[in-house]
């Protein structure tokens, strides 16, 4: 018995250390038209074998201080997402976009059941009744994705091959058109958009 567990424990390690050695850094940096650095624009790559779809993945989205926290949610196709009010008044979530209409009407607390997330796409956050309300979900049909941070850098682990790859940041309407890229090694790649 414990043959067979030490056995499993070095199975286990064994790949995960191959992952790792196959898994190489990939450096995005987003700039708007004048160099400046874009920060939480949403980098996803697609190598088109990996699943796209994850539906017991979750998240949340808090509505705090009259906001949406955070303002920009990136999840995976088939996410759940809930939706809890922290704030001591009540909200009145909703959304008209085509990737996820849906409407939580006047509530304090959490819902009761989180919304499925099931097509890729943007979807625009407000609340009726706090019009300066403003939140995003970008959802991605692949597991291979980031925000960009303050220094317009996203940071990935993908395995060497070729990919491609769409940039989406609040005030554009769609992704930037989809480029490709050859991974091999660690790689930087220099986004711009408008």
């Amino acid at each position: 018995m414990l043959a067979a567990i030490v056995r499993t424990v070095w199975l286990v390690l064994a790949t995960a250390i191959v992952s790792v050695a196959w898994a190489d850094t990939v450096t995005v940096i987003v700039t708007d038209a004048a160099g400046n650095a874009v920060t939480d624009a949403v980098v996803a790559f697609y190598d088109g074998k990996t699943a796209a779809s994850n539906p017991n993945a979750t998240g949340k989205i808090v509505q705090k201080n009259k906001m949406f926290n955070p303002k920009i949610t990136v999840v995976q196709t088939g996410t759940n997402i809930s939706f809890p009010n922290e704030d001591s008044f009540r909200h009145h979530v909703y959304s008209f976009s085509p990737a996820k209409k849906f409407e939580l009407k006047l509530y304090s607390g959490v819902p009761t059941n989180p919304l499925p997330f099931e097509q890729a796409g943007v979807v625009t956050l407000g609340c009726n009744i706090h019009d300066s309300m403003l939140g995003y979900i970008y959802i991605v049909d692949t597991p291979f994705f980031a925000k960009t941070d303050d220094k317009g850098r996203a940071v990935l682990k993908l395995s060497d091959g070729l990919y491609s790859y769409q940039v989406w940041s609040p005030g554009v309407n769609k992704p930037a058109t989809e480029q490709k890229v050859k991974i091999d090694g660690a790689t930087e790649v220099k986004v711009s958009i408008p």
